[in-house]
């Protein structure tokens, strides 16, 4: 029998938020029990650290230069969504919250469908329970298999008891969802991600965005719990993910680690054995696309980037997952800053198209107070002056080594010791490249005869 497939993402939660995968204790209970009964994935990453071009990589399983949506595109006409086929095998199909970033709409022939005024502004546990319940029950009623796509808001800007919040939602509209299950306030003593500076209101920011986390997994709460009353968990594949890192600097609408890694647990009864982990293949949500195929008995489409998961998740070591590729075209502001990347367990080398040493990036990631707060330090603090300076203007390459920089902070790109290791992630990258048909392609052959490529080639 076909199973189930309930799909749920969280809107900018970190790869390491949850307490599952080395977060701060007791955020997410609900994702940490989840865990527990499924496999956790160490190393699953998203192709592009922004929202609507994830989304529809995920939904086709194809890169976002290779489906249409690079930025806030609709995918391309031609282009099959997985909706497609699983309608076509006589799925019930239906989408909780992020509708306006699943483009066209019409493509994906909902047949269920509640978006963010529905459901709180996409923040009301409650809401998306109820909505669930709906949602499965219709199935039951018409004796059908179903896929459901359920995306919390949370903890998408503005975080939960930011004045951000206050200036952006109306009181009419903060009443319809609730205060988070726990909320993070001065008396919590919370660790800072590595990439985050120890500023105060980065420290309050950094809570409030808890809070946000918090209540986003009192929504996955509610999905799961409607899901249990229904009677549906054994006969329902259950993946949980993100759509990408932080919405602060140096992590949402980037190419480092922090931004692209996501938290993905996956639970199937009869494939998953319970609290399983793996933690050294790199795996991608582009897997999902031919993973739910499989989950429905369907044949997977050719030209796919994504592969399936399954044998990992039956347990099975796989020799030919070290490494990953990742890509950033645009910012919800529209403006283009291409980066692409090459990741292993050791390094993660980034090419900067967009940087010459006089443009200056400027992205969502920072709005809110983190940013300012940073800007102002360095104004007293050369170290922040350096970091900040960086940020805005970059390089062209970026190295990092993963073993003793987990977060990204010392930039190795030109160091000599690290030739070698540049030699081959330029290697690594253009063979990505070419075998992708990446639009950039050209232009990153051109930056590696030029003056600027030239050091790693002596």
């Amino acid at each position: 029998m076909p199973a189930n497939i309930l799909l749920i993402t969280a809107d900018d939660m970190g790869g390491d938020t949850p307490g599952c995968f080395g977060g701060p204790p007791d955020v997410t209970p609900t994702l940490d029990r989840l865990a527990g009964e499924g496999m956790i994935f160490g190393r699953a990453h998203v192709p592009v650290a922004v929202c609507q071009p994830m989304r529809s990589a995920t939904m086709t399983g194809l890169l976002p230069h290779r489906n249409g949506s690079e930025g806030f595109e609709p995918i391309d006409d031609a282009v099959p969504v997985i909706t497609d086929l699983l309608r076509e095998a006589g799925y019930l199909v239906g989408i909780l919250g992020k509708t306006e970033h699943n483009q066209p709409e019409k493509k994906f022939g909902w047949d269920f469908a509640r978006g963010r005024r529905d459901l709180g502004a996409g923040r009301n546990p409650g809401a998306y329970g109820d909505a669930t319940a709906r949602f499965i029950a219709r199935a039951a009623e018409e004796g059908r298999p179903w896929f459901l796509l359920a995306n919390s808001h949370d903890p998408h800007r503005p975080f939960s008891g930011s004045q951000e919040e206050r200036e952006t939602f109306p009181e009419d509209v903060r009443a319809t969802y609730p205060q988070p299950s726990k909320v993070y306030g001065p008396e919590d003593v919370v660790d800072l991600p590595g990439f985050l500076p120890p500023l105060p209101e980065v420290h309050r920011e950094y809570r409030e965005y808890l809070s946000s986390c918090r209540r986003c997994d009192d929504t996955v709460a509610a999905v799961l719990g409607s899901l249990r009353d229904a009677g549906a968990e054994d006969d329902t594949l259950v993946v949980f993910t993100t759509d990408h890192g932080i919405a602060m600097p140096f992590a949402k609408a980037n190419c480092y680690r922090q931004s692209t890694r996501t938290p993905l647990i996956i639970r199937w009864p009869g494939v998953t054995a319970p609290g399983s982990r793996e933690l050294t293949a790199f795996v991608s949500v582009l897997d999902l696309f031919p993973t739910f195929c499989e989950a429905a008995g369907l044949p997977r489409p050719d030209g796919l980037d994504g592969r399936t998961l399954l044998p990992l998740l039956r347990g099975r070591p796989s020799g030919d997952r070290g490494e990953a590729f990742t890509v950033f075209h645009e910012t919800a502001m529209k403006q283009r800053f291409e980066m692409r990347a090459w990741q292993t367990g050791e390094y993660s080398y980034i090419w900067n198209e967009w940087s010459d040493g006089s443009r200056e990036y400027v992205a969502e990631n920072m709005w809110g107070r983190s940013w300012p707060a940073m800007v102002a330090a360095a104004a007293e603090d050369e170290q922040m002056a350096a970091r900040t300076a960086f940020y805005r203007y970059r390089a062209p390459e970026e190295l990092y080594d993963l073993v003793h920089d987990p977060h990204s902070l010392t930039d190795l790109a030109a160091d000599s010791r690290h030739r070698d290791t540049v030699r081959l992630a330029r290697r690594r990258l253009l063979a990505w490249m070419v075998q992708t048909a990446d639009p950039l392609l050209g232009r990153y052959r051109t930056f590696l005869e030029s003056p600027a490529g030239a050091a790693a080639r002596k």
